[in-house]
This record gives structure tokens, C-alpha cells and sequence, in this order.
């Protein structure tokens, strides 16, 4: 059991970060870019990485207004890629400097219809977890060179009602786009646990742990492909009293990558109602999540998939 968080963690608790480099994905709006500028305050060298350069460009520039003297660096990264993820893996490895925070944050929402990515997989499987997968394989001798690095996957509470379907794992017998978001986000839960005792056991020297951000005013969902329905509801007439900002949604994810509080295996969240919004604690994990048996056949079907052997 995760232990309880000993005071409201606010964005000003975050530690000094200066000499660190941090990498985060999907960081270009939402959770991503609140993350990585709160990361450049603390006077880490922040890459953000996104799949458009104009956005990424201006997500720089803002973060420079923000924080005058901000190390901060845009690279493309497109996670539905496996050549993107290799091609931008290469780069990395090239300047050969030891990589402190991967914060695997991208990702992609209920699409209505099934869609298929670069390689041939279901896009939200294949982004959310295949592609960070992928991605967390090819840095790991950068993260291995670093004292003390940490990996944050970011999850969801959709994890709770998510169920890994080996049979159907691509969605080509069925296709349902809330269930197939489900199976990414735990497949998130999944590989935070056994990469954690992966490095345990190989002494790769890893803290590994997951942060959700609730029910946080991004545009995944009030303007993504999955805004119709009951979640389109949920955006446009419930935000007001579940919500809270990107920044409070972000917070999670800083304290799970920063703070001397957070753990190995942690899973953190907002504390309030459904965890939905609220201080920083401790997240519920859904019993699947602590399945090590199918932790294990994922990361074998993942390996294969994305032809990363680690």
C-alpha cells in the first residue's frame, strides 16, 4: 500500500531539477506542457516531444515567455509510429547524455471508429501503451546511466474497468472505442508494475511508478473524437463541479516524478470525490492492474509487436 501523501503538494513543491534531463511526451497542450514548464521552472533541461512542429514551436515559446532562461528543446515524436519512435530513440541516444525523467504522457481517447496506426495496430493501444513501450526500451541505457532515474506512466481511472483481451487484442473482431481506451490505460498500470520489477531484478536501478490526473480541462475530452455521448455530456455540463485545471490535473504526474514522498509502484491521483479532482494521494489500482501473470504475457505480446527486445 502506497503511503498517504503528507501535505496538500502544490507545483511549488516541486524540487530543485536543476542538471536533470526530462523527456515528455505529448507535451505540446494539456497535462503534457503544464508538466514539462513546471519541470523547467525547477531548471530541468526539458524535451517536449508531440507529432506537430508549429505546435511544438509555440509550445517552446511560451514556456520561454513563461520562464525566462527555460532549457527547454521541442523533438517530433509521433507514438503511433514505431519508425518515428526509433528515429527519435537514435537522436537521444546520439548526444549519449544520461536521461533522469521519462514521462510517458501522450495519448489518445476513444476514438468512435476504429482507427489503425503506422504499424498496423489499434491506434489507442498503440499509442497509449505500445508506443511508450517501444520508446522506454530503446532510452533505457540513457535512463540507466542517470542516478536515481524515474519513468511516469500516465494511466487513468478508465483503468478500472479495463480488461487486457489477448484474443482481441488489436480490436479486429470487435471494435468498441471506451472499452479498447480501458484495455490501454490498464495496459499503462501493467507495465509501470513489471518494468519496476524488471529493473528490480536486472538492477537496472529504475523508479517506476503511474500518476492519473482525475477529470482535468484538457481538450482529450470535450474536444477530441470521443466527445459525443455520455462524455460529451460529461465535458459540457458536469465539468464545472468534477473538473479542475490542466495544471492540478498535471500535479499527480510532477509529485509521482519528483518528489522524495513518491515510490516505486506508486500509482498517484487527486484525493477528492471518484478521484476526479482534489490534492495529490494515493490512487485506487483495480485488482487486473496487479495481475503479474498477464504483466508478463503483455510484455512478451509488447516485445513482439514492436520488435524492442529489452
Amino acid at each position: 500500500m502506497t503511503e498517504a501523501v503528507k501535505k496538500m503538494w502544490t507545483v511549488m513543491d516541486t524540487p530543485n531539477q536543476g542538471g536533470r534531463l526530462a523527456v515528455v511526451t505529448g507535451a505540446t497542450g494539456g497535462l503534457g506542457i503544464e508538466t514539462a514548464q513546471a519541470l523547467a521552472e525547477a531548471g530541468a533541461d526539458v524535451v517536449l516531444t508531440g507529432r506537430n512542429r508549429e505546435k511544438g514551436r509555440m509550445a517552446v515559446d511560451g514556456i520561454k515567455r513563461a520562464v525566462p532562461g527555460a532549457t527547454v528543446r521541442f523533438e517530433m515524436l509521433d507514438l503511433a509510429s514505431l519508425k518515428s519512435v526509433r528515429v527519435f530513440a537514435e537522436k537521444m541516444l546520439a548526444q549519449r547524455k544520461p536521461l533522469h525523467l521519462l514521462i510517458n504522457n501522450a495519448g489518445v481517447m476513444a476514438y468512435p471508429e476504429r482507427r489503425l496506426t503506422e504499424d498496423g495496430f489499434e491506434a489507442q493501444f498503440g499509442t497509449n501503451h505500445l508506443g511508450h513501450f517501444a520508446l522506454t526500451g530503446l532510452l533505457l541505457p540513457l535512463l540507466k546511466k542517470a542516478p536515481g532515474a524515474r519513468v511516469v506512466n500516465v494511466s487513468s481511472l478508465a483503468h478500472r474497468g479495463g480488461k487486457i483481451d489477448f484474443d482481441n487484442l488489436q480490436a479486429e473482431r470487435r471494435y468498441k472505442a471506451w472499452p479498447v481506451y480501458q484495455q490501454s490505460k490498464l495496459a499503462n498500470l501493467l507495465f509501470t508494475f513489471e518494468l519496476q520489477r524488471r529493473s528490480d531484478a536486472q538492477s537496472w536501478g529504475l523508479m517506476v511508478n503511474a500518476a492519473h490526473p482525475g477529470y482535468a480541462r484538457t481538450d482529450l475530452i470535450p474536444n477530441g473524437p470521443g466527445s459525443g455521448g455520455l462524455q460529451g455530456l460529461l465535458g459540457k455540463v458536469m465539468a464545472p463541479v468534477l473538473s479542475h485545471s490542466a495544471l492540478d490535473g498535471a500535479l499527480p504526474t510532477l509529485f509521482a516524478a519528483t518528489s522524495a514522498e513518491a515510490k516505486a509502484l506508486g500509482y498517484y491521483g487527486p484525493k477528492g470525490f471518484y478521484e476526479l479532482k482534489g490534492p495529490v494521494a494515493p490512487a485506487f489500482v483495480a485488482a487486473r492492474a496487479k495481475d503479474e501473470v498477464v504483466a508478463r504475457r503483455l510484455w512478451e505480446v509488447s516485445e513482439r509487436l514492436t520488435e524492442v527486445a529489452w
